[in-house]
């Protein structure tokens, strides 16, 4: 009988999308899932332009951004459960109806209260496509060499994602209508979500057949190294978060507003080039190893920015910034695929996106607090302590971040354990 040999040679990006079945998904969930980076900034410009406010335009995008953080787990579980399929098909269909009423409230000049009522499905329905695309790879790639690899490509689609998403929203809602950017997110979480959705030869087992041979189902929360990644990717939504308010405010503050695309660009180019390294590389080192270190690297460099104050230097400050944000990303999302059952695995993904989208939003609420008071350079106070406060819960519970014994490798004709790095 044949046998499927696993190569020892550096895993690479071709070799990943040769993948049997990967465009399948991969393509439609690129089109799904631009709608998630054109939320916020849609919501910010339409409710800003028909309010006059700043401030309630944010607010409601916070409503949404925590409401999303709330129940995308719950979107996960019921997806490891019932399968991919069943929660994205009423998912989309209730985000398109929920975004399509806060439009025609918005140009209504409703109160604000109904705005925030009508964020919270809208927030609440966002289609979880990116952790359904990681479940799809990790059923596909279970145990071999190209998880860390996938993971990377993943972060490196996610980052091109918030590049290309809030620029298309931007452009639509300034040269169209200042409704047109959540009619078109509306509109490609519609049609990308239930493309995405009739994939269903890559879709991962659900129910009892996801389930490991006499584990019961457990939710991901319960595991304790899941909790600890949470509070990390809590840390990493805080850099975002602060970085688009304080960049925004710096570039107010010095009269050159026009720099703050720029220097955003600059932060995500970086976070996108890392990812395209860390993909590209065989690590000797294990992953525990390379997060606490890829979030101690992290750490330093947010605590900087507060202390810059040219374009020049912040510029050159967000690229190492954004460059030691992927390793912690990337590295994250191996680790929990190693201290999770197959049967949590969507969940497990959705709990560390919810983490980013919720830190993000606090993020943003505490620096725009903090530059309206004291100044640019005070927002950018929030990523410090965002990543500190979580490295030291890294440090404190490293131990909880030791993989399961063993890893099934789910390549076809192989049939052994194989033993997971820890360090």
């Amino acid at each position: 009988m044949a046998s499927t040999v696993i190569s020892d040679k550096r895993p690479g990006y071709g070799r990943l999308l040769r993948t049997p079945g990967a465009l399948s998904f991969l393509l439609p969930g690129f089109a799904a899932r631009q709608p998630f980076a054109m939320l916020t900034i849609g919501i910010v410009l339409l409710v800003q332009h028909t309010t006059g406010s700043f401030g309630s335009a944010g607010a409601v995008a916070a409503v949404t951004g925590v409401s999303m953080a709330l129940f995308a787990p719950q979107s996960g579980k019921l997806a490891d459960r019932f399968g991919q399929r069943a929660v994205l098909i009423p998912g989309v269909l209730v985000h398109t109806a929920s975004v399509s009423l806060l439009v025609v409230l918005a140009l209504s000049d409703a109160p604000l209260w109904a705005l925030f009522l009508a964020a919270v499905p809208a927030g609440a329905s966002v289609p979880q496509v990116g952790p359904m695309v990681r479940a799809r790879w990790a059923a596909k790639l279970d145990g071999t060499p190209l998880m860390p690899t996938a993971a990377a490509f993943e972060s490196v689609t996610d980052e091109f994602t918030f590049v290309v998403g809030p620029v298309l929203a931007t452009a639509l809602c300034t040269g169209v209508h200042p409704a047109a950017g959540l009619i078109a997110e509306a509109a490609l979480t519609l049609f990308g979500g239930l493309f995405f959705a009739a994939q269903r030869a890559t879709q991962p087992a659900f129910g009892a057949s996801s389930a490991t041979a006499g584990e019961p189902r457990r939710s991901a929360l319960s595991i304790p190294g899941v909790r600890v990644l949470v509070v990390a990717f809590l840390g990493i939504g805080s850099v975002f978060g602060g970085m688009q308010v304080s960049l925004t405010a710096f570039t107010e503050e010095i009269g050159n507003p026009g720099a703050n695309g720029l220097l955003y660009g600059v932060f995500a180019a970086g976070n996108m080039l890392a990812g395209i390294a860390m993909g590209a590389v065989a690590w000797k080192t294990g992953p525990r190893r390379r997060l606490i270190l890829g979030y101690a690297g992290l750490t330093v460099a947010a605590s900087l920015l507060w202390t810059t104050h040219s374009v020049l230097l912040l510029g050159a400050l967000g690229l190492v910034v954004g460059l030691c944000i992927a390793p912690a990303l990337i590295t994250g999302y191996t680790i929990v695929e190693t201290l999770i059952p197959a049967s949590a695995r969507t969940e497990a993904f959705t709990w560390l996106t919810g983490a980013v989208a919720l830190g993000q939003a606090a993020a943003v609420t505490v620096a725009g607090r903090l530059a309206d008071a004291h100044g640019a350079s005070t927002g950018f106070l929030v990523p410090m302590v965002g990543t500190a406060l979580a490295l030291v819960t890294l440090l404190a519970l490293r131990s909880r971040l030791k993989p399961r014994e063993t890893s099934r490798v789910a390549a076809r004709g192989i049939g052994h354990r194989v033993p997971v790095a820890v360090d």
